[in-house]
């Protein structure tokens, strides 16, 4: 008897097609091809592990979860697995093949690691990495995480609110948004010698939205420090907002007073909007985003509204058109 939680090849749309966003577009593949793809996902095995070494997180906070549900600093669903998060990642810089990133990222070093903070702000500073680790205690923050592609998992990050890292550079009033920058390397990240996407990857924020508590800045996972699949050092994590707003591999912060580029918005405008937060009701032109299936388990279930964090971050977008401003 065949394994239920595995996938056939016939099932899954060719690699170098789905998960290639610029090729999918350059060879006119529409909706149905999408939709094929949608159903594929059902239980995730990964074929290999692997080990991940990265060092336990130091002084690490766990909240309560009593005083930490109603601001959505703790989903209620279990973690999806630390194999999965692990082995199932959307790194385009390393490969665009979710199940090969671990390994092509391995050997990745974060030793000497900067970040920039500048642009419209009283006290622009480049942090080594250690002196960002200091600004505050990781804290660990079980978010829910809703991938564009249809897929979802629950992931215990650590980290601390990007707010505390902004008001230390005491933003100035003419500054609106936030600008993030990963880092540009392509012998250290070999995607980044293709031309899937243009290079290096870029993303923003509304000050406003920088700002909320649960946009986190984060550095681990699980406990540990962020593996290289998952952003290390630093990524940016916005849990009412697709996948793709979270950049990974952050080099500079830039507050600006105009909207500023972002990565898929360029390579697809029609496709991903600046915003990207997660909304059931508007749909990807090529597939439905009713509905969705959590990594690890079978069976697809309904996405909800901001990811299900309408109650903290809904006010932020009232009065504004969640179809017209996607």
């Amino acid at each position: 008897m065949s394994d239920p939680n595995k996938i056939s090849e016939r099932e899954v749309t060719d690699p170098a097609v789905y998960f290639n966003r610029r090729q999918f577009l350059q060879t006119g593949l529409l909706a149905a091809s999408a939709v094929a793809t949608g159903l594929a996902y059902r239980q995730l095995n990964p074929t290999s592990t692997g080990s991940v070494t990265t060092a336990p997180l130091a002084h690490l906070v766990t909240p309560a979860a009593t005083t930490t549900v109603d601001n959505g600093f703790r989903a209620t669903e279990p973690p999806t697995s630390f194999a999965n998060i692990t082995h199932y990642n959307n790194f385009y810089e390393f490969s665009t093949d979710k199940e090969a990133v671990a390994a092509a990222s391995a050997k990745f070093d974060t030793k000497g690691w900067q970040v920039s903070v500048a642009g419209l702000v009283n006290h622009p500073r480049v942090f080594d990495l250690d002196d960002l680790l200091k600004i505050s205690p990781p804290e660990e923050r079980i978010y829910r995480m809703r991938c564009v592609e249809g897929w979802s998992m629950v992931v215990p990050w650590a980290g601390y609110s990007l707010s505390k890292l902004l008001a230390l550079v005491e933003p100035l009033g003419s500054a609106r948004y936030v600008a993030f920058e990963s880092l540009l390397d392509p012998q250290r990240m070999p995607g980044q010698r293709g031309e899937v996407l243009n290079w290096p990857y870029v993303e923003g924020l509304r000050l406003d939205e920088a700002m909320h508590p649960l946009t986190l800045l984060a550095s681990g996972l699980y406990g540990r420090a962020l593996p290289p699949q998952d952003g290390a050092p630093l990524r940016l994590v916005t849990p009412w907002k697709y996948g793709f707003k979270g950049i990974k591999s952050i080099v500079k912060i830039k507050l600006v007073a105009e909207q500023p580029r972002t990565t898929w918005n360029e390579a697809a405008p029609n496709e991903y909007g600046f915003y990207a937060n997660v909304n059931p009701e508007v749909d990807h032109p090529r597939w439905s985003q009713a509905t969705e299936q959590p990594i690890g388990k079978s069976g697809r279930q309904p996405t909800l509204l901001f990811n299900g964090y309408a109650a903290q971050v809904g006010h932020l977008y009232a009065g504004l058109d969640l179809r017209a401003n996607f």
